[in-house]
């Protein structure tokens, strides 16, 4: 019976949602995030959602995709993955497509894989509502009732150049004073166990304030740093002298996996990435460089939540410790991180998510609460969240309004510094 039902819809809707002054490696955070939410509909009228990236490159892809899916059941995913990775093949730069290596998901040699994601999602949401399961189920099972997510700490302006609108509650974190009244806030209001600080932005010196800071004013809470491969692999040694009794892990200092392999020959805190191991490839390399002990997966670029667990099994084979990435996102894609870290027995380390940092939503009953720093596994069918279709349509015309269609933090930063060069490593 359930082979009968068929995916008659498939509705791609980009959006735009307001993000912060936030500073990273590669410059600065536009006004609007870019994202778009997926809907399945199958033939009997129900609804499976997903989130993905919003830049215009994928948006395409995202059509080209549709008539792949047309017609499968929603329990067709190997099917799913043969047609996209017949027909969706990477981009290239003349797509307009901007891609930084801070942000493996910005990059279109990873377009399969972000379609797959991106399908896989809304069809296990499909699958767990025809079964009455939650997707973690659909993944074997939750071996936890919630996950834990850390604080993420981000350099920021108070407010961003033009003044789109006004400004956002957090106010300027330039300082190590300022750093630590960002993490006070955040921790009171989400209650996180852990906190990372997205470096890369000032002088190494200034950020090994930032967190000593951090660890006086918060003893004993696990602390992460990520200059983005901003240091040098001579100025990450020279900073884990001071970062080693620190640091819960140090990740991605330095650029690629050789300068990683040998700066870990040089600290005794673990090195954790989201960038030097991206691919199958790098990971087979990593074996045998053994340059990062900590994976930060991303379901949304490593091809869904089901080739997230299979990453977790490799990584407990090689010893490798594991994690969750984050870009700037709303619920749907949160919910899905959920669902994997739950079924995920070894992915023991707080994922990142750039959730406090956005203030609007596309979920019925509004932004999704956290308690003591995690969120409970939603124990309903499917992902557990539904689609406010009022909010989805404001956020469409915000993305139709801002004239945003791909991230640009290297052009954004240029409107501060007009001679920041962006060039990486800086420092």
């Amino acid at each position: 019976m359930r082979k009968d039902i068929r995916i008659a819809q498939v509705r791609i809707t980009p959006i735009a949602f307001r993000d912060g002054p936030l500073l990273n490696a590669s410059g600065i955070h536009e006004p609007w995030a870019l994202r778009s939410i997926v809907e399945i509909e199958t033939s009997d009228g129900r609804i499976g959602i997903a989130e993905t990236y919003g830049d215009e490159p994928m948006v395409k892809v995202l059509e080209q995709a549709r008539a792949l899916v047309m017609g499968l059941s929603p329990f067709d995913l190997n099917v799913m993955e043969e047609n996209v990775r017949a027909a969706i093949k990477p981009g290239h730069k003349a797509d307009g497509s901007v891609q930084f290596e801070l942000a493996p998901g910005s990059h279109t040699a990873k377009n399969a894989d972000k379609v797959i994601s991106t399908m896989e999602v809304a069809m296990l949401d499909l699958q767990g509502q025809i079964l009455g399961l939650p997707v973690c189920d659909l993944l074997g099972g939750a071996v936890r009732d919630e996950v834990p997510y850390s604080a993420y700490l981000f350099y920021k302006y108070a407010e961003h150049a033009g003044k789109p609108y006004a400004p956002d509650a957090w106010g300027e974190a330039v300082t190590p004073e300022q750093v630590v009244k960002q993490a006070q806030r955040m921790v009171a209001l989400y209650g996180f166990k852990s906190i990372k600080l997205k470096g890369g932005v000032f002088p190494p010196a200034e950020e090994i304030a930032a967190m000593k800071a951090l660890a006086k004013a918060f003893p004993g809470v696990p602390l992460r740093l990520d200059p983005n491969a901003n240091w040098s692999l001579e100025t990450s040694i020279a900073a884990a002298k001071e970062l080693d009794d620190l640091l819960e892990y140090y990740e991605d200092p330095a650029p690629g996996q050789e300068a990683m392999a040998e700066l870990a020959k040089h600290c005794r805190a673990p090195l954790a990435t989201n960038m030097c191991v991206t691919t199958m490839e790098e990971f087979k390399r990593n074996a045998t460089t053994h340059a990062v002990k900590i994976l930060l997966s991303d379901h949304h670029y490593w091809g869904g939540l089901r080739a997230t667990a299979s990453l977790a099994r490799m990584c407990d084979v090689f010893g490798m410790g594991m994690s969750m990435h984050s870009n700037s996102h709303l619920g749907i894609s949160l919910m899905a991180m959920t669902h994997a870290a739950a079924a995920i027995p070894n992915l023991t380390y707080a994922c990142d998510t750039h959730y406090p940092w956005q203030e609007e939503e596309v979920i019925k009953g509004g932004r999704i609460a956290f308690h003591e720093g995690s969120v409970k596994v939603p124990t309903v069918p499917g992902l557990g969240v539904e689609l406010d279709h009022a909010q989805l349509e404001k956020l469409h015309q915000q993305y139709l309004d801002c004239g945003v269609r791909n991230r640009n933090d290297l052009a954004q930063m240029r409107k501060y510094d007009p001679g920041f060069s962006g060039i990486s490593p800086r420092y």
